[in-house]
């Protein structure tokens, strides 16, 4: 079926879409505070932005929890929280097999995707990712092929028709696979993105960015303005070209340094093992992932598994709750009702931590070499929440009555539902 043909809305995860009038494009601006498009509009830098905010709809939403890369993605693309698509981190604990799982594929995604059921439907989909982690969860059930396109920035050069849905993506960009840790890994993403729809090869795409520049640089450096002016070109690119741009973030960022440089650490696994003895629990630390250049597996969310014999649940909530730097301390069960989190994935115990504090395992456990002479930025509790939501045109006001507490999943719903005809 041809997307001119499509007359009929799409239900997925229970809400409801219409199908792109015209073509959308939703970018995922991993890791883009607030304060970074602030700095920028404020200066005066960021045309395409601006535009989107004079003509558009631009507020801020609240990410999902623990604000992290894939989880959000994760409830991105497919509209509704970990709770429901059940990827409740990067990084977790096997309760069935005491084994622990980085998420690299998309056996823990358990909703279908808007994605995927448009392209099914006969509309033209690409999804284009920078860490090719995402890309098998986030195309998910997509339909390889003339309506379904997925690759990554990260491995541009292995793009195959038959896999991928395009080859010879490196030509279609004018250039080489981008660095991992460098910027060009987002920009590569846009450029792609703009090829794709400047050629009519989608109507519909989803584009997810890298947080690398933000975990080095704060929005006031030269490095993340000058990013963010390359993101803002691209974006412009796209709005000329006649798209509905959709834009929000899967996490906000901050500074989670000490005054004299070092990272501002409470490592979990350390305070329980001196306060209940050293085995007695377990820390897993869900933002973990391959890119640990970024981070050192340091963030603002962690969970505890406490072994066989060990103490109780109450008794690690009350300890760890009366610590400097933790903002909470939950039994597992309550921080699943409260924040809409994958029970699966979830510990005994879920420790989020106070703005500006990072939490880890053990010391001896993370690798901070990655980090040596730099502030550590990070992401991952309830501070980080806070994102931009924006879309390049208004939205009706029945819609935004129907939404008066925006989350980041709701991007796809305002693009095809809620843009005035």
């Amino acid at each position: 079926m041809s997307c001119n043909l499509l007359a009929q809305d799409l239900t997925v995860n229970g809400r409801t879409y219409a199908p792109p009038r015209r073509s959308v494009v939703v970018v995922l601006l991993d890791g883009c505070d607030p304060d970074y498009l602030a700095v920028g509009l404020a200066a005066g830098e960021l045309p395409a932005f601006a535009r989107i905010v004079r003509d558009g709809f631009a507020g801020e939403a609240l990410s999902a929890l623990p604000s992290f890369t894939n989880p959000n993605n994760c409830s991105v693309v497919t509209g509704v929280p970990p709770a429901v698509h059940g990827v409740s981190g990067n990084f977790y604990l096997d309760r069935r097999t005491g084994e622990t799982v980085m998420v690299t594929g998309d056996k823990e995604l358990k909703a279908s995707t808007i994605l995927a059921a448009m392209a099914s439907a006969g509309v033209p989909t690409a999804v284009v990712t920078a860490k090719d982690k995402l890309r098998a969860a986030l195309a998910k059930g997509l339909p390889i092929g003339a309506n379904g396109i997925a690759f990554s920035a990260q491995h541009a050069a292995a793009a195959r028709a038959q896999t991928h849905g395009i080859g010879d993506v490196c030509d279609l960009v004018g250039r080489g696979e981008p660095d991992q840790y460098s910027a060009d890994l987002s920009l590569f993403v846009l450029d792609a993105g703009a090829q794709l729809l400047e050629a009519g090869r989608a109507r519909l795409l989803y584009l997810s960015l890298s947080d690398y520049v933000q975990h080095r640089y704060a929005p006031e450096e030269p490095e993340a303005r000058a990013f963010l002016r390359a993101v803002d070109a691209r974006l412009g690119r796209m709005l000329e070209l006649g798209a509905v741009v959709a834009a929000t973030a899967d996490h906000g960022m901050h500074d989670m340094a000490k005054p004299d440089g070092s990272p501002n650490v409470v490592f979990v696994g350390d305070v329980l093992d001196a306060a209940f003895g050293a085995g007695s629990c377990r820390v897993i630390c869900p933002i973990t992932d391959s890119f640990v250049r970024h981070h050192g597996a340091l963030g603002g969310f962690v969970r505890v598994h406490i072994a066989p014999g060990g103490p109780g649940v109450g008794a690690v909530v009350a300890h760890l709750a009366a610590l400097p730097g933790i903002e909470q301390a939950l039994e597992g069960a309550e921080a699943c009702h409260r924040y809409d989190l994958a029970p699966e994935m979830e510990g005994d115990v879920t420790v989020i931590a106070a703005r500006g504090v990072a939490l880890g395992a053990r010391a001896a456990e993370h690798d901070l070499a990655g980090l040596t002479g730099e502030r550590l930025r990070s992401h991952g509790g309830t501070a980080e929440q806070r994102v931009p939501f924006l879309v390049s045109a208004p939205l009706t006001e029945t819609w935004r009555v129907a939404h008066p507490h925006l989350r980041n999943y709701d991007i796809f719903d305002a693009a095809l539902n809620g843009v005035v005809a």
